[in-house]
């Protein structure tokens, strides 16, 4: 089993969204392995409500911490440790993907030694990047891709998410040499139908049938 990871430039950049919208679209599980921050739910509990899914499609995250932080600092406020071995990719079928959504950036620490993408080559999966149209975008979207490539993570392309912004969104295919995988319009509605059909608009689904970036 070969998981697709999906991550961002930053917080708050619609990793969940899309998470949800790819395990619908491609039948998958969706596994959030780090949550920080409960004061509004969880975003398991977001894919859930988005997705209609039943709870043995979305496996429990293995760290749910109360403070919106950094991973690193929020695991030591509720005084556990996180590190590799007990990361471990949960089971699946065989014949179907594992959606992992990472928490916050690429660069986040999960704790004093060890980053996000650490921890994403450490799986082995490919990444999907999602990443803003708005201002700035250009430059936090290269520094990440610089990230995942150093780490010989395999990036499988692009996730736009906003309004269409062509001068923004081609620097970033060709200064990268990544594939633009879509844009993900701002949704009015976050439903199962709504999820659907921004797929079907937006996006291919053979673009993430491949799980080595290449």
């Amino acid at each position: 089993m070969n998981p697709l990871i999906v991550t961002g430039t930053d917080t708050g950049v619609g990793k969940t969204v899309v998470s949800a919208m790819l395990t619908l679209a491609l039948d998958a599980f969706y596994w959030k392995p780090i949550q920080a921050g409960i004061a509004d739910g969880t975003d398991r509990g977001r894919v859930a409500a988005m997705t209609g899914l039943s709870p043995a499609r979305l496996p429990t995250g293995r760290f749910v911490l109360r403070e919106a932080l950094s991973p690193h600092r929020a695991a030591e406020i509720d005084g556990v440790e996180i590190n590799l071995e007990n990361l471990a990719l949960p089971e699946v079928p065989e014949d179907r993907r594992l959606i992992i959504e990472g928490a916050g950036g690429v660069l986040v620490p999960i704790n004093r030694a060890l980053l996000q993408a650490d921890l994403f080559a450490h799986w082995g999966g490919a990444a999907v990047l999602v990443a803003r149209t708005t201002l700035g975008t250009i430059n936090h979207t290269l520094l990440s891709l610089e990230a995942l490539k150093a780490r010989n993570i395999p990036v499988l392309g692009i996730v736009f998410v906003g309004e269409a912004m062509p001068d923004s969104e081609r620097p970033i295919v060709e200064f990268a040499r990544v594939k633009r995988l879509g844009r993900l319009p701002i949704l009015p509605e976050l439903h199962v139908t709504a999820l659907r059909a921004a797929f079907a608009a937006h996006f291919q689904a053979r673009d993430f049938e491949a799980s080595d970036g290449g």
